[in-house]
């Protein structure tokens, strides 16, 4: 594992020792590896929205109304 030295803001460091403290992560660095694979599923998440969100857009506009979506939506979700 590749070691690294990081600096921290003091609110940010006493929140650290906060959660080792509470025993939540084992040291400091457990607890930044998982931050870090959580931000890296959300930015999963993030780019899949972002790709549906671009397909959606690039397929054109629509006159119908709000109401009128959403019913098409419930009936497309109830089957």
């Amino acid at each position: 594992m590749a070691r690294q030295s990081i600096s921290f803001t003091k609110p940010n460091d006493e929140w650290l020792k906060t959660q080792v403290d509470n025993k939540e992560y084992s040291s400091k660095s457990e607890l930044v590896n998982d931050l870090i694979r959580q931000a890296r599923r959300q930015q999963v998440q993030i780019d899949w929205i972002h790709a549906k969100l671009e397909k959606a857009e690039n397929s054109g506009f629509t006159n119908d109304k709000k109401e009128d979506i959403l019913a098409q939506s419930k009936s497309l979700l109830n089957g």
